[in-house]
C-alpha cells in the first residue's frame, strides 16, 4: 500500500470510520480473548502449552491468538461456525436435502434462513466442543499433581460450557458486524488478529536465543530469509491468474452495432484463497485437541503419535484436507455451465472452442488443472516448517499455515481498501456526467 493510498484513506471519511470499527472490533476481541473462565489454573495451563509449543496445542493456541492456552472466554473461538459451514456446504453440495437446495437458490432471502441455520447449528457443535473441551481440561494435571481445574464439580462444567458457547456466539457476531459495518472478511481478520499477536513474541524468542548462544546467527538469518521468500511466493500465489481469452460477436442493435471486442475470463490460480487452510485447520484440530487434553488415555496417545503435528501422516492429512477444500470451495463459487450460459447469452466464445457444452467443458478443465497446481503450491507452504522443524531441526516459530492466513487477509483486505478509494474516485465523475446530461437534455427541450 503506496503513501498515496494511505493518505487517501484518512481523506475519506467512509473508508476511515469502517477501518477505524474494524480496529475497535479486533481490540474488544482481544481483551475479551485475554480473560480466563474462573477456576482456572493458569500455571498448570502455561507449563502444558509450554511443553508442546511446537505440537498440536501450540499450533491451536497461535490459531486462537493464545485464547486456548489461558482457556478464556473465547477459548472455542470461531472453529464451531467453521465447522458447521463447512457441513452445511456439503450437505448443500450432496443434494441431501432438496428444501436447502432450493432455499440456495431463492438469492438474498434464501441466503438469510440458510445464515441462521449455520448459526443454530454452530450453536449446537459450540456445546458439543465445549463440553468435550471442559471434560478433557479437567483431567490435566501440572507438576506435582496439581490439577487445571480447582474444583471441578457440577457447576463449574454448567458454567463454563454455557461460557465457551457463548464465546463462540459473540465472536461469530463480531465477525458479521467487522464484514457488514467494517472492510474485509470480519472472521478471517478475527484469525488474522490472533495469530500476529504472537508474531512480536516469536521474533523475540529468536532474537533471545541468538544473543544466549542458542541458535546460529546464520540459521537464523535462512529462517528470516526463508520468510521473507515465502512471502514472497504467496503474494504471487494470490494475485496469480488464468486468463482465458474471450472474443465477443459483432450484432446490430436497432442502427448501432455491438461487439466485436476481445476480452478474457480470469480464474484465480488459488481461488479459495485463505479458505481452505481455515477449514482443514479447524478439521484437523477437533480431534487432536481432545486427545492433547487427555494424553495419558490409550487411545490419545495414538491418536497423538500417529497425528503428531511434524509426523509425515499429520502433514499427509492435512495435505489431503487442503487438496479436498481447494476443489470444494472452487465448485461452490465457481459454475462454469452458468459461465458458459452468460458467454453464449451475450454472443461472447472462446476462440477454438465453440458455444455451449464445449466451452463448459473447457472452462472446467482449465479449472481443475490451475486448482491443482494453486493447491499443491498452499499444501507445500503450509507443511514446509513442520517438515524442517522435524527433519533437519530448524524451529519455524511463524508456521507457513499462518502465513498463508496472514498474507491471504491482508491482501484481501488491501483489495477492499482500495475498491473503497476507486469507487470514492469516481464518484464525483458520475455526479458530474449526470449533471452534464441534464444539461444537455433542457437544451433539447
Amino acid at each position: 500500500m503506496s503513501n498515496n493510498t494511505v493518505a487517501n484513506i484518512f481523506n475519506a471519511p467512509e473508508l476511515k470510520k469502517r477501518l477505524l470499527f474494524v480496529i475497535g472490533a479486533l481490540a474488544v476481541f482481544r481483551i475479551a480473548a485475554a480473560i480466563p473462565i474462573p477456576g482456572i489454573n493458569t500455571d498448570v495451563l502455561r507449563q502444558l502449552f509450554a511443553a508442546h509449543q511446537n505440537g498440536i496445542l501450540g499450533f491451536m493456541n497461535i490459531f486462537s491468538g493464545g485464547a486456548l492456552g489461558r482457556f478464556s472466554i473465547l477459548a472455542l473461538g470461531i472453529m464451531p461456525y467453521i465447522n458447521a459451514s463447512i457441513i452445511m456446504g456439503l450437505v448443500r453440495g450432496a443434494h441431501i436435502f432438496p428444501a436447502l437446495d432450493r432455499m440456495h437458490k431463492e438469492g438474498e432471502s434464501g441466503r438469510r434462513k440458510e445464515n441462521q441455520i449455520t448459526r443454530i447449528f454452530a450453536l449446537f457443535l459450540a456445546l458439543l466442543q465445549g463440553g468435550m473441551m471442559t471434560f478433557a481440561i479437567s483431567r490435566v494435571e501440572g507438576a506435582g499433581g496439581i490439577p487445571a481445574v480447582v474444583n471441578p464439580n457440577f457447576l463449574f462444567f454448567a458454567t463454563t460450557l454455557l461460557t465457551l458457547a457463548a464465546g463462540t456466539m459473540f465472536v461469530m457476531w463480531l465477525g458479521e458486524q467487522i464484514t457488514e459495518k467494517g472492510v474485509g472478511n470480519g472472521i478471517s481478520l478475527i484469525i488474522f488478529a490472533g495469530i500476529v499477536d504472537r508474531l512480536p513474541a516469536a521474533i523475540n524468542e529468536i532474537v533471545n536465543r541468538v544473543q544466549t548462544g542458542e541458535m546460529d546467527f546464520f540459521v537464523a538469518m535462512v529462517i528470516f530469509a526463508a520468510a521473507v521468500v515465502i512471502t514472497a511466493l504467496v503474494v504471487w500465489l494470490e494475485t496469480a491468474q488464468r486468463q482465458i481469452p474471450v472474443q465477443y460477436a459483432k450484432r446490430q442493435v436497432g442502427n448501432r452495432m455491438y461487439g466485436g471486442q476481445a476480452s478474457y475470463l480470469p480464474l484465480k490460480v488459488d481461488q479459495s484463497g485463505v479458505i481452505a487452510v481455515i477449514f482443514a485447520s479447524s478439521v484437523i484440530s477437533l480431534p487432536l485437541t481432545v486427545a492433547s487434553f487427555n494424553q495419558e488415555a490409550e487411545w490419545a496417545q495414538k491418536i497423538l503419535g500417529m497425528f503428531n503435528h511434524s509426523s509425515f501422516w499429520y502433514m499427509g492429512l492435512f495435505s489431503a484436507l487442503i487438496i479436498f477444500f481447494c476443489y470444494f470451495y472452487n465448485s461452490m463459487t465457481i459454475n462454469p455451465a452458468d459461465l458458459a450460459d452468460n458467454m453464449k447469452k451475450w454472443g461472447g466464445f472462446i476462440p477454438g472452442i465453440r458455444p455451449g457444452e464445449p466451452t463448459k467443458n473447457y472452462i472446467e478443465w482449465v479449472m481443475n488443472r490451475i486448482t491443482f497446481c494453486g493447491a499443491i503450491f498452499v499444501c507445500l507452504v503450509a507443511v514446509l516448517p513442520d517438515a524442517f522443524r522435524a527433519y533437519f531441526g530448524v524451529d519455524f516459530y511463524f508456521g507457513g499455515t499462518a502465513l498463508l492466513i496472514v498474507v491471504g487477509v491482508a491482501l484481501d483486505t488491501v483489495s477492499q481498501v482500495q475498491a473503497h478509494l476507486l469507487a470514492r474516485n469516481y464518484e464525483p465523475l458520475m455526479k458530474g456526467s449526470k449533471k452534464i446530461r441534464g444539461r444537455w437534455f433542457n437544451v433539447g427541450q
